[in-house]
């Protein structure tokens, strides 16, 4: 028989799983990065000549010639400062991951926090234009803020129980 209390496992999946996610979502942020790195000190203008030509959007559409616009726009110090937004969130992305992994109070009530600052947003794009993509990236969202309110919930009943008791046994 197990010492563990009964919502051990749920608990431990549960905050594993979504710290795989969040490790994930920074690995992913990560790449972009290293990717935006690979840019500088070129023609961005090429650069976004050739993507527009990859996914096979005509140079001459309406679209393209503001993408063109936009990207003659783009300097070195746009490029290291965007670079810096994303090295930033990625820490973020990997210590909260890290803190769910420990399973700490801090990192849940951060991922609760977070997860429900986007859904306003995720709302709103929800309300504007509706897509499978969005429900899902909503849908995700909902569930981490939902398990992680429940999981902070649980453990304060927990810790007022083990108060209760511990005021008995005295």
């Amino acid at each position: 028989m197990s010492s563990h209390p009964k919502g051990f496992f749920v608990r431990n999946f549960g905050l594993r799983g979504i710290a795989i996610f969040e490790a994930l979502k920074g690995l992913a942020a990560l790449a972009i990065a290293i990717w935006v790195l690979t840019l500088l000190h070129k023609d961005m203008v090429r650069v976004a000549e050739r993507m527009l030509e990859a996914l096979h959007i005509g140079l001459d559409r309406h679209f393209a010639q503001r993408i063109l616009r936009a990207a003659g726009r783009i300097t070195d110090k746009n490029l290291w400062m965007f670079i810096s937004v994303i090295v930033v969130y990625t820490s973020v992305r990997f210590t909260e991951a890290v803190g769910l992994w420990l399973e700490k109070e801090w990192a849940e009530w951060f991922a609760l926090l977070s997860g429900a600052l986007y859904m306003p947003y995720e709302i709103f794009e929800l309300l504007r234009h509706a897509t499978a993509l969005k429900w899902g990236i909503f849908g995700t969202n909902l569930i981490i803020v939902v398990y992680m309110a429940w999981l902070l919930n649980d453990s304060r009943k927990r810790k007022n129980l083990a108060v209760q008791r511990a005021e008995l046994s005295d």
